[in-house]
């Protein structure tokens, strides 16, 4: 069970760094530009271009450590293909920004609570990517004892990130 423990955070961890980075590094213009959709704003000021560029980059960055540091340890720790290391981060940023949009459409301001979607958001979005454009590397790495920790560990991971991040300032709201 530990090595599915494992398995599973090393190969979501391309995945769950990009929106802690789109927290630090973002701000700017707004994706969404302003605009308003039968009285809302499409996204919000929270998702813009600078966010979006700075987390997709910093987890470009990990799965590329990840991979020199699974050099040594062939066959225990997965490496990423080329085509990973792009989809796990950008679907990640990808799921964010469709939940933000399915808020707004819903009547949610920005920073308000919607369980479930605020914590697996990014995990859907980067399985999604890396499933059509990796399938093989996908299916060997996500098997389904793998997703299970996932689905089930990154709620926890997610909210106690959140924690600390909105402890140290840096997010509005501890969710």
């Amino acid at each position: 069970m530990l090595e599915v423990i494992v398995i599973a955070f090393w190969s979501m961890l391309p995945a769950y760094v990009p929106n802690n980075a789109a927290v630090l590094f973002g701000g700017g213009r707004p994706i969404d530009g302003g605009r308003i959709y039968n009285g809302r704003r499409l996204l919000g000021d929270g998702k813009t271009w600078r966010g979006t560029a700075a987390g997709t980059l910093a987890g470009i960055a990990v799965a590329l450590v990840l991979n020199v540091l699974a050099t040594p340890l062939p066959g225990y720790l997965p490496t990423f293909p080329v085509t990973a290391v792009f989809t796990l981060p950008a679907g990640a940023m990808v799921g964010d920004i469709a939940a933000s949009l399915i808020k707004r459409r819903t009547g949610r301001d920005r920073g308000a609570a919607m369980p479930g979607l605020d914590q697996l958001d990014f995990v859907v979005g980067s399985l999604s990517l890396t499933a059509i454009i990796a399938p093989a590397w996908f299916s060997d790495t996500f098997t389904i004892p793998v997703l299970l920790v996932i689905v089930v560990f990154t709620p926890l991971f997610h909210l106690g990130l959140n924690v600390i991040a909105y402890r140290f300032g840096w997010k509005d709201e501890p969710y």
